[in-house]
């Protein structure tokens, strides 16, 4: 038995609980550099402002409406996400962190007369602890249990609701869109329209083994699902195959010294998400690009990458080579939009081939441990390489930003 417990409306639902002003008024979070629209409160989306949207096209109908309108805080959302996870594994340890605002939860252990109780001391939990509201869908696999949380969130009052049963599958199923099915895209679905498979009961009652000539076992896992036969377990945390650090920036760049603050920056940034799953990387790619928005500027975009001998998470190193690859790539003259690095060939710290003529410095891991302990306890970016830059006028543009309630003392919240 799966519950999927989910995040209501979580970036506009953050704001809420630190401003309750805000509380049934619209609200909408800009992107990086109050750019597209990323998230709406259920007031926002009943005036008809569409997910993704560019913010300036959309201006005068906030204005118009009193919208709230808010930059990204980052900062705050992922510290709230952090609580709630954290409440629920309380509730239940065996659980799978799906994304910022969704975790599975396995509930095997209560029985059919408990659950739904169980569910709302969930749901009244969290709200009473962060101020955020969940909705939680429970059902036999992690598909039926996304559907479930679909129901919840949009069409009950309570916010849970139980898929379990088959007479309530029967009632939800025929008129629950394939498109809208956990793993099916839009792709997908427009490859399962020719076989008249148009809702999640179609893609059930569907011929088994035709699909499976025509598609991946995902399409199969996904029938058996919707036939309560589990095939999605849990998932235990992976580290990342891949990470990715880059920004737009707050304004067109146009110096090597500025482009050089940011890609020492943002190589920061990655490194330590990687020394925090513990693992380390063989080399780095750099790119730049200008704004392709900008018809009538002149375009470049390139990257570069470089390995090294040993992997290694060490920051100082990172910076090093990056900035070698930037000035490789970097030419004069262009208006530069964006830029980020990637980490390439990350494996686990055990795992390392050494070589015999390159000797680890423990001075350097030594260094790298000390400035990451201070800056957990004293605060983010207390102590930081010079290279990244002291003003960083590149930064990207938070104007309409709320304060950072839980991570910053002198950004609490005053009463």
């Amino acid at each position: 038995m799966f519950a999927l417990v989910d995040c209501n409306n979580f970036y506009a639902s953050c704001e809420r609980a630190f401003n309750p002003a805000l509380e049934k008024k619209p609200v909408v979070v800009l992107s990086n550099n109050d750019g597209c629209i990323i998230a709406r409160s259920n007031e926002a989306k009943k005036l008809g402002i569409p997910m993704g949207a560019p913010y300036y096209q959309w201006r005068q109908r906030c204005e118009d409406n009193q919208v709230q309108v808010y930059s990204s805080n980052y900062a705050l959302y992922a510290d709230m996400s952090q609580r709630v996870m954290t409440i629920l594994r309380s509730f239940c340890p065996h659980m799978e962190v799906y994304s910022i605002d969704e975790a599975f939860l396995v509930i095997d252990q209560f029985t059919e007369n408990d659950v739904i109780a169980y569910a709302n001391d969930i749901r009244n939990t969290i709200k009473t602890h962060t101020g955020l509201p969940v909705s939680i869908g429970i059902s036999t696999t992690k598909t039926l249990a996304k559907i479930a949380n679909h129901i919840a969130k949009k069409h009950t009052s309570a916010g849970v609701y139980d898929l379990r049963s088959i007479t309530s599958q029967e009632k939800v199923l025929p008129h629950f869109p394939i498109g809208d099915v956990w793993g099916i895209g839009r792709q997908l679905k427009k490859k399962l329209e020719p076989f008249r498979i148009h809702t999640a009961k179609d893609l059930r009652d569907a011929d088994l083994k035709l699909l499976r000539k025509n598609f991946s076992v995902v399409v199969e896992k996904i029938i058996r699902e919707l036939r309560n036969v589990s095939c999605i377990p849990l998932e235990a945390i992976q580290p990342r195959k891949q990470i990715i650090s880059s920004r737009s920036f707050g304004k067109t760049v146009t110096s090597l010294n500025d482009l050089e603050e940011a890609v020492s920056t943002y190589t920061s940034i990655a490194c330590l998400k990687l020394r925090n799953q513990k693992s380390h990387a063989r080399g780095i790619h750099v790119f730049l690009q200008t704004n392709t928005f900008k018809k009538n500027d002149p375009q470049y975009a390139m990257g570069a990458s470089c390995m090294l001998p040993i992997p290694t998470a060490h920051t100082n190193d990172m910076i090093r080579i990056a900035k070698k690859c930037l000035r490789e790539i970097f030419k004069p003259g262009f208006k530069y939009h964006k830029a980020g690095i990637m980490l390439l060939d990350i494996s686990p710290q055990t795992i390392r081939q050494h070589d015999m003529f390159l000797s680890d410095n423990q001075k350097k891991e030594t260094l790298t441990d000390t400035i990451d302990q201070i800056n957990q306890k004293l605060g983010k970016n207390t102590l930081f390489y010079c290279a990244e830059g002291i003003e960083k006028s590149w930064q990207i543009k938070t104007c309409l930003r709320s304060p950072r309630y839980t991570t910053r003392w002198d950004e609490l919240v005053v009463v």
